[in-house]
């Protein structure tokens, strides 16, 4: 089973601001992006965004969920969260090592009921550096972000 490969990226004009994130897939020679937009919120949450809603998308189709996925983002809240702190988080009751509730809790929540359907390894890939699916996933959360500032 050939792998599935996901690109994720979100960010804000202004933090908090509106918001964008957008999402590449590359399935078996395919290409799908898709991006979405919030009036105001924070780059960690459009970040986070970005991953659930291409995790939806992938659990949505019964043959891309069977298979092996990489997920690649510029974000290391993102993959450092999900990879190395939930684990402590959850056995925190969802407090940080320094005892403080952990933020976008709900999101974390759903990042981590839906990565736990699937076979997904996760990376950090930098961000602005000529890779172009996280390209353009950049350009796809800056039209998500116009599409709300105008």
């Amino acid at each position: 089973m050939d792998e599935i490969v996901v690109f994720t990226d979100g960010g804000c004009s202004g933090n908090p601001g509106p918001g964008g994130w957008g999402y590449v897939i590359l399935a078996d020679g395919k290409v799908s992006e898709r991006w979405g937009a919030e009036k105001v919120t924070t780059n960690n949450r459009m970040e986070l965004s970005a991953v659930i809603a291409a995790l939806e998308t992938i659990l949505a189709d019964s043959a891309m969920a069977s298979r092996p996925l990489t997920v690649y983002t510029d974000s290391q809240y993102v993959q450092k969260g999900i990879s190395q702190w939930i684990a402590s988080w959850k056995r925190n009751g969802w407090r940080t090592a320094s005892k403080d509730p952990v933020k976008n809790k709900e999101l974390w929540q759903s990042l981590d009921s839906l990565a736990s359907r699937l076979s997904v390894s996760w990376r950090w890939v930098k961000g602005h550096a000529g890779n172009e699916y996280n390209e353009r996933c950049d350009a796809l959360t800056q039209e998500a972000i116009a599409s709300i500032k105008n």
